[in-house]
């Protein structure tokens, strides 16, 4: 048994081991691993027959919902801003991702109907025009975030609500598809604005988001979302939100760190937007842009818990699923919505697990208070 050091103090923590390059690597892989190879078994084992596309559907929106309300999270919670215009990032991530993959497999192959399953030609153009649309959506999250540095609280709210309307009229004047016939005698005209529909919407987008491409972004959303929360950056966005003129005094550079959160939410969400661009039986319509979709993350975000990333995550699933379970109800269904947020709003207003995760909680009889050495039980030790 080793003897403990005299120097050192006896609560003093043990310093932890250098794990090495291969060990910090390994350490940040495995998540996405694990993730990844979830996707591939709820893509691969999924139960056949008309009876399972329904459920199928709603798991799809279930993962779609969670990286978008996740990355929301980012801003509001993390943060403390009030954005109310992250559907415009969605927006801007499935109309570019759109133009990407129907345009672009009509180039190519000179049809949209590309069936090569989940790592065939078409899924990789797909993929390649998700982080495209993402890429966007970050520019758009950059002058978003810009007015942030001056304006907070209502004020922010009005502008990102602003600019997400602003984007749905835009999207409203953009021209009509253009058929296979139709792009090879198109001139500059026909593409200025671009062709994706106007108000009828964005119709005859190739199929391609699948279980496994959606989860893969759901893992790749969450180990960001953990890591951001535990680093140095997401500490600073913490403080940010405490107290924001504190952590100017303790050298926290404010407007790096709001821009920087506008940023990565708006990738996310134009990564989701990607998704959501593609699901099959699908139309992107400008109202996707608009205030009432925006809302629905941000109710998920203030249900879960503001700054929770678990809780969001349990808030997305919940707000996802129980509307289908409330479609009997039909006229009534809205009603109902209402009364139970309205219900958790008063008795428990911080969201179902405030600025803790889901593994915070512990019952009272795992919890074991540590024994600590008293003066007293020294001196009869030595005697």
């Amino acid at each position: 048994m080793r003897k403990p050091n005299p120097d050192t103090p006896f609560d003093s923590p043990t310093p932890p081991r250098e794990r090495g390059l291969l060990g910090t690597l390994a350490n940040s892989a495995w998540p996405i691993l694990l993730g990844i190879a979830l996707a591939a078994a709820l893509h691969y084992f999924w139960p056949l027959g008309p009876g399972w596309l329904y459920y199928k559907k709603v798991v799809l929106d279930v993962g779609i919902a969670i990286i978008l309300a996740v990355s929301l999270n980012i801003v509001n919670g993390m943060t403390g801003q009030f954005s109310l215009g992250h559907a415009a990032f969605l927006a801007i991530g499935g109309y570019t991702s759109g133009i990407v993959t129907y345009y672009g497999s009509i180039l190519l192959w000179k049809s949209t109907d590309l069936h090569g399953g989940v790592l065939g030609p078409g899924a990789w153009l797909f993929v390649f025009a998700c982080l495209l649309g993402a890429l966007v959506a970050t520019a758009a999250g950059y002058v978003v975030g810009l007015p942030s540095l001056r304006l907070r609280g209502d004020y922010l709210a009005i502008v990102t609500l602003g600019f997400g309307e602003i984007l749905r009229v835009v999207l409203q004047q953009t021209n009509p598809i253009l058929s296979p016939d139709q792009l090879d005698s198109s001139s500059l005209k026909n593409w200025l604005p671009p062709p994706v529909g106007g108000a009828v919407g964005f119709n005859g987008l190739p199929t391609y988001t699948t279980l496994f491409w959606v989860y893969v972004f759901v893992a790749l959303m969450l180990v960001v979302a953990f890591r951001l929360k535990r680093s140095s950056l997401g500490r600073a966005m913490i403080s940010v939100r405490e107290d924001e003129f504190a952590a100017q005094a303790m050298g926290v550079h404010v407007a790096r760190v709001k821009v920087m959160a506008f940023m990565i939410a708006a990738f996310f969400a134009g990564l989701a937007g990607g998704l959501f661009a593609h699901e099959s039986g699908l139309i992107l319509r400008p109202l996707d842009a608009g205030f009432l979709r925006s809302l629905d993350y941000v109710i998920m975000t203030v249900l879960g818990g503001r700054g929770s990333i678990s809780g969001v995550v349990l808030a997305a699933t919940l707000l996802t699923v129980l509307p289908e379970y409330l479609r009997d109800f039909d006229q009534y269904r809205l009603i109902v919505y209402s009364l139970l947020l309205i219900g958790m709003m008063l008795l428990r207003p911080q969201g179902l697990f405030g600025i803790h995760e889901i593994w915070d909680w512990r019952p009272r009889w795992f919890t074991r208070k540590p024994q600590t050495r008293s003066p007293s039980n020294e001196k009869r030790g030595a005697a």
